[in-house]
């Protein structure tokens, strides 16, 4: 049975877990979703999602316990929200260690902190969709000569979702929504390359 993680260090991780289920559902298709926090957890999984929270304190976790290299090992596609934005870069404007999963450079804290938290209408997939925005990270910049790198959505001329191969990086909140268009999205990409292999 495919298996989604939700790595469990930090962050909105139980409104992952509740909002992947419903996507899970919403698909009407039989997969196990499953909170994870050790290396060995993470093997198991087909693809891994990585909440919000603070990135250096989660990077340094993901190296500590080996969850970096088991992602990468095993090719796991990772789903990254907010701070798991941040750790899938290669490059960030602060030095903290990074999975670098994706070849992009990200903005810590772009739209500013806490109390600059805002919401706005954003189109990601062609269609509308409410962006949560929490000390938000965006894009500074990607490896355009990258053939399998492509901009999901973009606000006020910031990058804030993008994708690589199988791997998704946003900048907001979908967890903390209830439109599951994001999730399905990614569940979808974790099929696709079940199928290649």
């Amino acid at each position: 049975m495919v298996k989604i993680g939700i790595l469990n260090l930090q962050g909105a991780v139980s409104e992952h877990y509740d909002m992947t289920k419903k996507a899970v559902e919403n698909l009407g298709l039989n997969i196990k979703v499953e909170s994870v926090r050790y290396s060995e957890d993470v093997t198991t999984c087909d693809g891994l999602i990585i909440s919000g929270g603070e990135s250096t304190v989660i990077g340094k976790l993901i190296h500590e316990r080996g969850i970096d290299k088991a992602i990468k090992d095993n090719s796991i596609p990772v789903f990254g929200t907010c701070a798991g934005m941040v750790l899938l870069g290669k490059k960030t404007d602060f030095d903290q260690p990074l999975i670098g999963l994706m070849d992009i450079a990200i903005k810590r804290n772009t739209y500013g902190r806490q109390k600059d938290s805002f919401e706005a209408p954003i189109e990601i997939f062609g269609q509308a969709y409410l962006g949560l925005f929490i000390r938000a990270p965006a894009l500074e910049s990607y490896d355009k000569t990258k053939d399998d790198i492509k901009v999901l959505s973009e606000l006020g001329g910031e990058i804030i979702a993008i994708q690589q191969g199988h791997n998704i990086a946003v900048s907001f909140h979908p967890e903390l929504t209830d439109d599951p268009l994001i999730h399905e999205y990614f569940i979808k990409e974790v099929l696709s390359k079940q199928n290649q292999l």
